[in-house]
């Protein structure tokens, strides 16, 4: 028969046992807890830095389709250029957003702007100003920075030049700039020989869509 000594030891031995088992049970358990709860937040962190990472890559594609083109074969020395093939030419109804300010073309009104060499007191609804763009037009806009003398020779200008139209734009970044269908120019005074080289270049030049459309029985807004 065992000792009463050897029982309380017996006893105890399982005890020890039976207490490490539980204990690595228990590891076991917040182990797995703690995989579990890495693997789902490391998920989410992918998931989220693929997402960032596709729209950074939207993002880049976007602006690479918006961004002007280089523009070192221009006839016009600083001229920006977009490709004609990336500018819409739907007739819409609606408010367009366009990438660039002003506008040098994309969706627009059915209806142009009058451009018969005409001058506008107040700015223009773009979407009428791109559609003469579209027809060869030449658009001369300046912000309050022009100096009057620069807006009165360039005004005299255009209203002998016919394809031609002028308006005031005072969220346009440069003071005096001057667009044609997928091109731009910005000068400081009237009297840079580039503006008159960019005239003779674009009014019903060949990035024209739409060569030899009207100007007149257009929107006048004077």
């Amino acid at each position: 028969m065992a000792s009463k000594s050897s029982n309380t030891q017996d006893h105890s031995r399982k005890a020890r046992i039976a207490d490490m088992r539980r204990a690595e049970k228990a590891r076991d358990r917040r182990n797995k807890i703690l995989v579990i709860t890495g693997s789902t937040v490391l998920v989410a962190g992918l998931l989220g830095f693929g997402g960032y990472m596709l729209k950074k890559q939207t993002d880049k594609q976007t602006e690479k389709k918006n961004a002007p083109l280089a523009s070192v074969m221009d006839p016009v020395t600083g001229v920006a250029s977009w490709d004609a093939k990336k500018l819409g030419r739907q007739h819409v109804e609606t408010p367009v957003k366009y990438p660039m300010n002003p506008p040098v073309g994309g969706d627009h009104n059915p209806r142009w702007m009058n451009c018969n060499g005409d001058v506008y007191k107040n700015p223009l609804p773009e979407v009428n100003a791109v559609h003469s763009l579209e027809h060869g037009a030449v658009w001369v806009t300046y912000n309050d920075k022009a100096a009057k003398a620069d807006v009165d020779a360039l005004a005299a200008k255009v209203a002998k030049t016919p394809y031609t139209l002028m308006s005031p734009d005072k969220e346009q970044s440069g003071a005096i700039m001057l667009s044609a269908w997928g091109k731009q120019l910005s000068v400081d005074s009237a009297t840079d020989p580039r503006v008159d080289k960019f005239f003779s270049t674009y009014v019903q030049g060949a990035q024209t869509p739409e060569p030899g459309a009207a100007c007149t029985s257009g929107l006048d807004q004077k």
